[in-house]
């Protein structure tokens, strides 16, 4: 009977030893169907190291004493006796970055740190150091930052190409929203060459259903290899919470900036086609003879533009850039974005139902006439208000319409006789008394001295407003 007995318990002992080692055997990426009950661990505990937590903070005016901002104290004791003095208070937000150099080159998205006065990169293991700007790219909304890890070298990921990505792909983002520990989440590649209104220009998003939330902005999207294919940026909800719907800065645009980061480039210059250009709907397609819509529609063209150097015409259809098409303006201005200036692109248009191949210099928007920033004085008649000439790079870093001339208003001061005569950032002053104004040195000539009345023409909102200063 003990035999019996002893039995199933040695069988058990063996099982348990053979059992043993398949638990402790290294956990694997899901390859198949027959693996989705492994982990993603391998891969997360590859990345994590890289992303790290961003934290920001700024001087900002206020009133820590709002109570004493009442209308009735100021009706007794005077419009300055009742306010409060204004104080300064700080203001902290948290974001996600992700170490692209051993030397401590941090990339994240630039809604993270703007207007930030201190910054701080915390990494994984909790260490924090200060960091410097060493490049931005509002429109692209991406921030390279450095910091000083002394002798050591940082852990990092290693960028893919993001033109490699399908739809269906699997992601992981991974970031530290609101500051309580890294956290990752998964999904999949939803879309690729996205765009949408309200996001920003020259940047085909990869888009994923991966919940990203607003502290994981900057943060790392990776493939299930642990390299780098995008920055999370933004998301679609209308709550502020993931939905989804989420998106991502390629990571082919990501090294193209960060290349011109650590030569020391701080202001990003873009390929300017000198051409206006829109999508191809069904009507134009139609119009155009074309089977079904695509690429993109070419416009007014700039004089001694790239588009005007390569013979663009107004009514061609860009339909590739270096060979991967485009659908839309956005996509068109990611993909000239992608190689350096000065090296061309090669265009396949149609024309007249005909394909042709075109070379387009790869060029920024030039800015002539330059600026000639003028601020006028409390004893001019546009006194309070900052003007500067128009031109096609001076529109461009401004968000201003690249085919705009004349000379437009960039700054008004509070109370001062600009103010007074409404005038507004962006209002573009056309005329004086009639006569044409076409530059800063035209307007101070035509300009009368205060005290005379003088009519102003001035374009604002698309409109053109005429109306008479009096003296």
């Amino acid at each position: 009977m003990r035999s019996l007995v002893a039995l199933p318990s040695v069988i058990g002992l063996v099982l348990l030893l053979l059992w043993a080692p398949l638990q402790a055997q290294e956990r694997q990426v899901p390859a198949s169907q027959a693996q989705v009950r492994l982990s993603f661990a391998p891969v997360v505990r590859a990345v994590v190291p890289a992303v790290v937590n961003i934290q920001t903070s700024r001087d900002v005016a206020g009133a820590n004493r709002p109570f004493l901002n009442d209308p009735l104290l100021e009706f007794f004791f005077g419009q300055n006796r009742g306010r409060a003095p204004a104080e300064r208070r700080v203001e902290n937000s948290l974001g996600s970055g992700v170490i692209l150099r051993g030397d401590g080159v941090v990339v994240t998205n630039n809604h993270v740190i703007e207007g930030a006065d201190q910054i701080t990169v915390i990494l994984s293991d909790r260490r924090s150091f200060q960091a410097e700007l060493l490049s931005r790219d509002e429109r692209a909304d991406l921030a390279f930052l450095k910091i000083d890890p002394g002798n050591e070298t940082l852990p990092t990921l290693q960028l893919a190409s993001s033109d490699a990505l399908e739809v269906g792909d699997l992601v992981l983002a991974v970031g530290n929203p609101f500051g309580i520990g890294q956290t990752v989440t998964s999904g999949i590649v939803s879309a690729t060459n996205r765009s949408a209104e309200g996001l920003e220009r020259d940047v085909s998003f990869i888009q994923t259903d991966a919940a990203i939330n607003p502290g994981n902005s900057g943060g790392a999207l990776v493939d299930l290899d642990g390299q780098l294919v995008g920055i999370n940026t933004a998301i679609f909800s209308r709550s502020g919470g993931s939905i989804g719907i989420g998106f991502a800065i390629p990571a082919d645009l990501v090294r193209v900036r960060l290349q011109g980061a650590v030569s020391g480039n701080q202001e990003i210059s873009r390929p300017w086609l000198g051409a206006d250009l829109q999508s191809v709907d069904v009507g134009i397609a139609e119009s155009l003879g074309m089977q079904s819509p695509r690429g993109v529609l070419v416009g007014r063209i700039w004089p001694d533009s790239a588009a005007a150097e390569a013979r663009l015409l107004t009514g061609d259809v860009i339909l590739s850039v270096d060979g991967a098409p485009v659908d839309d303006p956005a996509s068109f201005g990611y993909r000239m974005a992608l190689r350096p200036l000065g090296t061309p692109a090669s265009l396949v248009v149609l024309r007249r139902e005909e394909q042709i191949h075109l070379d387009v210099p790869r060029a920024a928007a030039p800015e002539r006439p330059a600026p000639d920033l003028t601020t006028f004085g409390p004893e001019d008649a546009l006194g309070g208000a900052t003007v500067a000439n128009m031109s096609p790079g001076f529109n461009e870093r401004h968000g201003l319409d690249p085919f705009d001339t004349g000379v437009v208003v960039v700054e008004v001061r509070r109370r001062s006789r600009a103010a007074y005569m409404n005038l507004e950032v962006g209002d573009v002053i056309v005329g004086i008394d009639g006569r044409e104004v076409r530059s800063v040195d035209e307007l101070e000539e035509a300009l009368p001295r205060r005290g005379r009345p003088f009519g102003l023409a001035v374009k604002s909102g698309g409109r053109l407003y005429q109306f008479r200063v009096t003296g």
